[in-house]
């Protein structure tokens, strides 16, 4: 599949004026979760509300992390998720629950995101 990049607009959630675009973050459809630095999560006012949430890497190793929730933008993508407080020596990621949220796929091809098209809903029949 490769690898590629995309540049970031992180926003705070309480706070709409406050952002800051984060630039290269790796797309990892295999992370679930997306991961900021926390450097700039803490500059930008955003709250923890998970203070000890554990993750598994990918070589077996389990570690700790903080969780808080932003809105993101990539382009015209758009969503709210939680968000890992990335520490020094982690890797910075848009992980898969962002792009669902985004309703974007991966085209590996171009690397780039596109629209995933329209979404499963349930209907009430």
């Amino acid at each position: 599949m490769g690898i590629f990049f995309v540049d970031c607009v992180v926003i705070n959630v309480d706070h709409p004026t406050k952002k800051v675009k984060v630039p290269k973050l790796l797309v990892d459809s295999g992370s679930e979760c997306t991961w900021i630095p926390q450097d700039l999560l803490k500059k930008l006012g955003v709250k923890v509300f998970k203070k000890e949430e554990q993750f598994l890497m990918a070589n077996g190793e389990t570690i700790t992390r903080q969780v808080g929730c932003a809105y993101l933008e990539v382009g015209d993508f758009k969503t709210i998720d939680e968000i890992v407080f990335a520490q020094p020596g982690d890797l910075n990621l848009l992980g898969a629950r962002t792009l669902e949220g985004f309703g974007a796929e991966v085209d590996p091809r171009k690397k780039r995101l596109v629209a995933g098209g329209p979404r499963p809903a349930a209907t009430a029949r």
